[in-house]
């Protein structure tokens, strides 16, 4: 198994860079199930925001982007069970991944609530409002 960083994604997703999205893709395709990539909880994050930021991907592109790498036989993607819970999350509510996803973890861990100041956090996401 490989790490696969960020920006090999991104390159790969976006085919942006003729060169870097050539060697992103002959590296993906390479991978198989038995001798996977592996792409970090941190990578997911980074990857969603970068798309929506840098890309201005829709939320419903940025939703088929991260199913699409939770689907793909070749790839282990760290928790990804609570990813696909946060997916789900995001896909339902007007919340940013991340949020989604640091309410979903808290409540894999057996977190009762998670606290938070951000009110769209708290009105989207599943979280309390510290107040």
């Amino acid at each position: 198994m490989i790490g696969l960083d960020t920006n090999v994604l991104v390159r790969f997703i976006m085919q942006d860079d003729e060169r870097q999205a050539q060697l992103a893709s002959s590296l993906i395709e390479s991978l198989r199930a038995e001798a996977p990539g592996f792409v970090s909880a941190v990578s997911v994050v980074e990857l969603i925001w970068v798309l929506d930021s840098c890309y201005g991907l829709t939320r419903k592109q940025l939703a088929a982007a991260l199913e699409g790498l939770l689907r793909t036989q070749e790839l282990v993607v760290e928790n990804a069970e609570t990813m696909w819970k946060a997916l789900r999350l995001f896909r339902d509510a007007k919340g940013g991944f991340a949020d989604c996803l640091i309410a979903c973890s808290a409540s894999s861990a057996g977190c009762e609530r998670t606290m938070t100041f951000d009110r769209d956090a708290a009105k989207h996401c599943n979280m309390t409002l510290v107040i």
